[in-house]
């Protein structure tokens, strides 16, 4: 649980930083006081699938594609671990695909951070599961988009629903065998119109199967102005709103401000530090933690200058723009 990764110093560290981003929001100079409590770091930009709206499944990045050394890893963890309390192993890429992912996994385990990724589960075979449950991992998102092979695929291209299903089988009875209540399984079905007419049928797989939780999740569309033919019918299950002139816009309003520039950011596999997950092809790269300490990038006048953009016109930003809290919990 996350409640146990809890210490005194991570407490101080969380309270500084949440006291510090109200003084910004009242016209203070925008620096965290304190150091990131979340963190991203991604395994590897290598992926099976070719999912759309994906960069990695279009094979469409701009920087270096790669995967992340042990050592850049540990590196990180050495850093931040005293303040940091959740880890996600997760950017692009699958994480399986890395030959050292639950080694990684089992190392900030062991700095006692909660620990969760985001996985297309098909890699987990019998062995993957049990040095899975092993590794400490806390949280393992499943993505499972369709009940049927056929809508499963209209999304995740080159994928097939029986090796999810398998996966998640290996993972349900690996835990049982080794008597574990980690990690806490949920599948995350991604509503797209070919599929949002299967939701009380994945309801009904996730308590079948053993899964602890289900999140129904919106998709995001880059070109989402002029619709597109993933978008759902069902209103509440998109990010986007049909005006009166047949186009599309972002239903949340843009506020100047982002407690995510305070709280926590994303290190991509070669060790570049971009602000958030919406910046899939690190356009705004703030630091490097294999040229730099993680501390110097997080107070830099560049990390500076980023925030009080957040605070000035957030708007203009690129990557804000289409910029969401998308996912539904049942």
């Amino acid at each position: 649980m996350l409640i146990s990764k809890l210490t005194p110093q991570r407490l101080a560290n969380a309270f500084q930083l949440w006291t510090s981003y109200q003084k910004a929001r009242k016209g203070y100079d925008p620096v965290p006081k304190g150091l990131p409590m979340s963190l991203s770091v991604e395994p590897t930009t290598a992926c099976n699938l070719r999912c759309p709206e994906c960069p990695s499944g279009l094979r469409s990045f701009t920087r270096p594609t790669g995967k992340i050394s042990a050592a850049t890893f540990e590196k990180i963890i050495d850093e931040l671990h005293k303040t940091l309390i959740y880890l996600t192993f997760y950017f692009q890429g699958e994480p399986y695909l890395h030959p050292q992912f639950t080694d990684m996994v089992h190392y900030a385990h062991s700095k006692r951070i909660y620990t969760a990724t985001s996985t297309n589960a098909h890699f987990l075979s019998l062995e993957n599961a049990e040095k899975t449950v092993k590794s400490g991992l806390d949280k393992l998102i499943i993505s499972i988009d369709g009940t049927s092979q056929e809508t499963y695929e209209a999304y995740r291209k080159g994928g097939k629903l029986q090796k999810v299903i398998e996966g998640t089988q290996n993972m349900v009875l690996m835990k049982k065998k080794l008597r574990s209540r980690t990690p806490h399984l949920v599948f995350q079905f991604l509503v797209v119109r070919p599929n949002e007419h299967q939701i009380n049928e994945v309801r009904k797989l996730t308590k079948e199967m053993g899964v602890n939780e289900l999140q129904l999740k919106t998709a995001q569309i880059y070109d989402y102005q002029n619709g597109s033919d993933l978008l759902p019918s069902d209103q509440s299950f998109s990010r986007y709103a049909l005006q009166n002139d047949g186009s599309f816009r972002i239903k949340n309003d843009f506020k100047d401000e982002c407690w995510r520039m305070w709280q926590g950011c994303v290190i991509t596999w070669d060790g570049r530090v971009v602000p958030c997950c919406f910046d899939k092809d690190a356009h705004h790269v703030l630091g490097n933690v294999l040229e730099q300490d993680f501390r110097t990038i997080w107070q830099s006048a560049e990390y500076q200058a980023f925030r009080t953009q957040l605070f000035n016109n957030r708007s203009q930003i690129e990557i804000c723009k289409n910029c969401t809290e998308g996912t539904r919990k049942e």
